[in-house]
């Protein structure tokens, strides 16, 4: 199947499938936190619209989809690659007993986890005390951080180091299942980051999940929630193959995830920086 045939094929199976999904609860590469920073950047107050803009500004950067995967490049430079190092636990969590219950001790030992950097950055945001330099970098890290919780392979329940160890074939080539999600999934839309943002942002406001009693925590039901993801039947192919109804069930799903990580970033940067 030529590559014209094979993307209307995708999209004709997606037409069919998102009303299935559109209610379903859904990082992603460098076009799916740069699609979540967007849609939360649209979606900002004015006044945390602007400390976002001068925090951006005082640290010499342009815009918030332009630091979004700045997280995962610490280790490119030798000059960040100790912050990379001593951060890169804090992009994910693991529910390996099989199920989706988050508790901090199991977890999230000493904050060692998603979740716990959540906690810890946007504390730092939200700090007026901390010099501009500091507020910036937690920016970079809460605005990246919530990217990755709702990626589902970032919060799995699986011991296969978030999808990066099951082997799956994908356009007739060989890659992870992790790899799928984060963003050659996305990349059957044909659209660049900008125009996927748009087309995202055109389906109107998600409505996110309800909180989820007993937890208190957000960012722990977020994770949760991604972990239920990967928990249910055929997230994970037997066959080990990515078909075309394999994108046309999972793909809403992933977008889902995009926009309710976008909502999610806009009200936790409202909350803080107004």
């Amino acid at each position: 199947m030529n590559a014209v045939l094979k993307r209307r094929t995708i999209a004709a199976l997606l037409a069919l499938a998102v009303p299935a999904f559109a209610t379903t609860v859904q990082a992603w590469g460098d076009i799916g936190h740069r699609i979540v920073a967007e849609l939360a950047f649209r979606q900002l107050d004015p006044s945390a619209k602007a400390e976002v803009e001068r925090l951006l500004k005082a640290d010499g950067d342009d815009s918030l989809p332009d630091v979004a995967s700045w997280p995962d490049r610490l280790r490119d430079n030798p000059e960040t690659k100790e912050l990379g190092k001593a951060t890169g636990p804090l992009h994910y969590m693991d529910f390996v007993d099989g199920k989706c219950h988050y508790v901090p001790a199991r977890q999230c030992a000493g904050g060692k986890c998603v979740v716990g950097g959540l906690e810890k950055y946007v504390a730092i945001l939200g700090d007026r005390h901390k010099s501009n330099a500091e507020r910036a970098e937690a920016l970079k890290f809460v605005v990246h951080f919530v990217g990755d919780v709702h990626q589902p392979l970032h919060a799995g329940n699986h011991d296969d180091k978030g999808g990066n160890d099951y082997q799956v074939q994908f356009d007739g080539k060989g890659t992870n299942l992790h790899s799928v999600w984060d963003s050659k999934m996305l990349y059957t839309r044909d659209l660049k980051w900008q125009a996927y943002a748009d087309r995202l942002a055109a389906e109107g406001q998600v409505t996110l999940p309800k909180p989820q009693a007993p937890l208190d925590n957000p960012y722990a039901q977020w994770a949760e929630e991604s972990c239920e993801i990967v928990a249910k039947h055929g997230f994970y192919p037997d066959s080990h193959k990515v078909d075309d109804a394999y994108v046309a069930r999972n793909l809403p799903v992933a977008e889902t995830r995009l926009r309710e990580a976008g909502k999610r970033l806009a009200d936790l940067l409202n909350k803080t920086l107004d």
